[in-house]
């Protein structure tokens, strides 16, 4: 993770200096950055999801739940990417609609995930 750092240090400091010449480019700066960087954490998942996979193998949680878990988790990466993209053009306002739109998103990719815990949850209500 060392080196996603670099370049977003990197990349902090040349857009400082755009934009005090050249603040259009200061925005392509910041995307092409964080383009990268999405590009090199992504290929640190990959662990991640090798975990999952056993995880899901060894009966522990069913398949379903780990897809809406990567699901959600995707959702607010992108999201998140999307609402720094904004702010870094001065979009704030987009950027705020953008985040409600993904919060919203992860609500509605959770609503499975969330009625199984109700119905496991009135089970046990029943039990005692």
């Amino acid at each position: 993770m060392g080196h996603v750092i670099a370049i977003g240090l990197t990349a902090a400091v040349i857009s400082i200096l755009l934009r005090q010449y050249k603040p259009e480019y200061a925005v392509f700066v910041s995307l092409a950055a964080g383009a990268v960087m999405l590009v090199m954490v992504v290929t640190e998942l990959r662990g991640v999801l090798d975990e999952a996979q056993r995880i899901v193998s060894g009966g522990l949680v069913r398949e379903e739940y780990i897809q809406i878990l990567l699901r959600a988790l995707g959702l607010c990466f992108i999201t998140q990417i999307a609402c720094d993209a904004c702010k870094d053009a001065g979009e704030s306002a987009i950027s705020a609609k953008i985040e409600m739109a993904g919060k919203i998103a992860v609500l509605a990719v959770s609503l499975p995930l969330f009625r199984q815990v109700m119905v496991f949850v009135g089970m046990l209500m029943r039990s005692n």
